[in-house]
């Protein structure tokens, strides 16, 4: 694995790179609360075929951490990825988890001449997501640490007593084996430089999603244009079924907005997938990208 930092759109991004650079490039997005060193089970199980790339995103790491809450669109986030990709050359596969995956799918829909392929992990299309949150349901009382997160003053919450409630944050209602000590405190370096935290709860407080309280649906949803949020690209979703954040409806009518889509299921493994079984992850990915 080798690193630098490159200028992407005038501002300072920290990437790591894992293989031959002769390699088709990979695009690896991580999500929330990790960074690009996330990757690391999982990416060396894929340098045989790829070129495994993996930037801190905006307000993580040692990437660019601007304060407003402004500068987190999804706009915004997306057209740093798009400036990467075009960095490296012109098309790519891009793989993202959780908030990821939310960038993901935008480089598929509003850069589509930039992605050969599109791979998710436990993440989510917007549209299906939404309409999920809306019921009020399940999904709805899944999702209300949303509302938590959004509170202006919550990243300081979280860093207090040395990232005390982060770190219960990070490791609630999911399984947590794979997070050794050590790979904790590099977590916990990674969240407590300057900035940082509030930069990652910024993705929340910028998004457009709406979050209904429980049993109290959403009557008008806003219409998105079909043609604009297609994934026309050929889709993997890989779905650890144990996810207790995102639950397997958030998927629902996604072949609407992906016509190309392969789904996968893994028993056994919940959000983190990509930590708890990344040699299985790896085989799935290869498998449909030799295909």
């Amino acid at each position: 694995m080798h690193t630098k930092t490159i200028d992407l759109n005038g501002h300072p991004f920290f990437v790591r790179h894992w293989g031959n650079p002769e390699n088709p490039p990979l695009l690896m997005l991580h999500g929330f609360p990790e960074y690009g060193g996330a990757w690391a089970e999982l990416a060396p199980l894929l340098t045989d075929h790829f070129y495994c790339i993996a930037p801190d995103q905006r307000g993580y790491g040692q990437s660019w951490a601007p304060e407003a809450v402004e500068n987190y669109t999804g706009a915004a986030l997306t057209s740093d990825m798009a400036a990467l990709i075009a960095h490296y050359g012109d098309t790519v596969t891009v793989l993202g988890h959780d908030w990821g995956a939310a960038v993901a799918y935008g480089l598929a829909m509003f850069y589509p001449q930039l992605v050969d392929r599109l791979i998710i992990l436990n993440g989510v299309h917007p549209v299906p997501f939404q309409r999920a949150l809306a019921t009020g349901g399940a999904q709805t009382e899944a999702s209300q640490y949303i509302t938590y997160l959004r509170q202006p003053d919550s990243h300081q919450k979280l860093s207090a007593n040395n990232l005390e409630k982060m770190i219960t944050f990070f490791s609630a209602r999911m399984a947590f084996n794979w997070l050794s000590p050590k790979r904790l405190e590099e977590y916990r370096t990674e969240w407590a430089r300057p900035g940082r935290l509030n930069g990652m709860i910024n993705w929340y407080r910028a998004s457009p999603l709406q979050v209904p309280k429980p049993g109290e649906p959403l009557q008008d949803l806003p219409s998105w244009p079909k043609e604009k949020t297609m994934v026309r690209c050929p889709h993997l979703l890989i779905w650890g079924l144990g996810d207790k954040a995102l639950l397997p409806e958030v998927t629902d009518g996604l072949e609407e907005f992906a016509p190309d889509l392969t789904r996968i299921e893994m028993e056994d493994v919940d959000h983190w997938l990509c930590h708890q079984k990344p040699h299985e992850v790896a085989a799935h990915i290869l498998n449909w990208t030799a295909t």
